[in-house]
Formats: structure tokens, C-alpha cells, sequence
């Protein structure tokens, strides 16, 4: 009777086991629990928006002498750029920057002696910002033809913005989320589970870089300033649970 109870024991086991095994290798490719995927949005936009700065100035032993020079020059760059067609109210001047200019001074055999005043140097910063890109852009590049005129003027590399980031970064999350989605359903699908509730999501760094320019990305976020086609991108990362 032992024996026999022992055998019943024994094909139970084994039943069992067969049945575990069994289901082992038909669950052998369901996903268990979750599933994290990171989804990308991205695309191309031009910048509707340009700010351009530039400065000049003027030197004279007289202080009201270099301030009466640099009004003229002022004035010739107005009419200048007036003729361009760029409004007045668009010229922003900044306030005239005053300074000593001095030089070393040095003894027959070239021992430091002092300073000596040689006049002063007043500089000026002057800013346009302009939602006619081409026309700003196009100036940038002749403010050169003021030399002519008698005036030397140092422009900087006009910086390129874009006035609906606040839409085009809602447009990118929504981008992202949906490539993540679909990214956690194929996996889910190819993996034998079924995407269940949404359990967590997690915006990436909002990166702005110059079209085809090669800018490396950076942890707290690209912000070109320097093209005036950029590309724009940001990162969703999604927690699904998964049944």
C-alpha cells in the first residue's frame, strides 16, 4: 500500500512538473510587468525672428570733441540704415561708454616711468531686432559700405530666434509620445504581452541645434542662436505596465 501511495505521489510530481515546464515554454517571450521605452519628436523650422548688434565709436584729447564725433557718426549710420528701409523706432542705442586711454611710459634705459594721458575713447552699442529676417541679414553683411562715409563699424554675427517655441515644443512632446507608444506596443506585441496603463512619463532636455551642423547635444538643453534654420527635439521616456 506504500508503495502504491508513493507511485500515485511520484505521477502527480511528474504531472506537474510537466505542466510548469509546459507553460515555461509557451510564456518563454511575455513580457513581465513593465516596459520603458524613450520616444523621439523632431523637425525642422526657420527662425522668424533676428537681432543684430554692432558698435562705433570715436577718440580725442577732448572729451566734448570725441562726444560731438560720435553724434556725427551716429547720425551718418541712421540715414544709412533709414535708406535700407529699417525704422527708427527699431534702432536701439545703448548708452555712450566713456573712457581714458593712456600709454606706458618707459626711461632711456626702459624702466617703467608711468602713464601718460593720450584722450578719451567713447564707444557706442547700437541693436536692431526684427521679425524681417532677410532684410536685417542682408544689412548685416553691407554695413561695410559705411566705411566709405568715414565711419568704421563693428558688427557682430546677427543671433536667429523663433517667437512659437512654446507651440513647436508642445508639438515635439506630442511627437515624442506617440513614437514611444508605438515603440512599447511593438515590443509588447513581438514579446507576447499586451501594453497595458501608461504608469509614468518623463520629458527629456528640449534641444535646438543649427540644420546639418553637427552640434553635439548637451545635458541642460542646445539653444543655437547662430543658424538661422534649425532643428529642434526633445525625448519622452514612457513606463507601461504590461499583462
Amino acid at each position: 500500500m506504500k508503495n502504491y501511495s508513493s507511485a500515485i505521489i511520484f505521477g502527480i510530481a511528474i504531472v506537474a512538473a510537466s505542466i510548469f515546464l509546459g507553460k515555461a515554454y509557451t510564456d518563454r517571450n511575455k513580457v513581465d510587468g513593465k516596459i520603458e521605452v524613450t520616444g523621439l519628436g523632431k523637425t525642422d523650422f526657420s527662425s522668424d525672428l533676428i537681432v543684430w548688434e554692432g558698435s562705433f565709436g570715436s577718440e580725442n584729447t577732448n572729451l566734448k570733441e570725441a562726444y560731438i564725433s560720435l553724434e556725427e557718426k551716429k547720425s551718418t549710420i541712421n540715414d544709412y540704415l533709414t535708406k535700407k528701409g529699417i525704422k527708427p523706432e527699431e534702432l536701439i542705442y545703448s548708452a555712450v561708454s566713456t573712457s581714458q586711454k593712456t600709454k606706458q611710459i618707459y626711461t632711456v634705459n626702459g624702466d617703467y616711468a608711468g602713464e601718460e594721458f593720450v584722450g578719451y575713447e567713447l564707444i557706442q552699442s547700437l541693436e536692431i531686432e526684427s521679425k524681417d529676417v532677410d532684410k536685417i541679414e542682408k544689412v548685416s553683411r553691407e554695413i561695410t559700405e559705411l566705411l566709405n562715409q568715414g565711419v568704421q563699424f563693428y558688427s557682430q554675427a546677427p543671433r536667429y530666434y523663433y517667437t512659437k517655441l512654446a507651440d513647436l515644443k508642445i508639438e515635439m512632446i506630442s511627437k515624442a509620445t506617440e513614437d514611444a507608444r508605438l515603440r512599447a506596443e511593438n515590443i509588447a506585441k513581438f514579446s507576447g504581452g499586451n501594453l497595458s496603463d501608461l504608469e509614468s512619463a518623463k520629458m527629456g532636455i528640449f534641444q535646438i541645434t543649427g540644420q546639418n551642423s553637427g552640434e553635439d547635444y548637451s545635458w541642460g538643453g542646445t539653444f543655437n542662436t547662430s543658424s538661422r534654420e534649425k532643428t529642434a527635439s526633445i525625448t519622452m521616456k514612457l513606463v507601461y505596465k504590461v499583462d
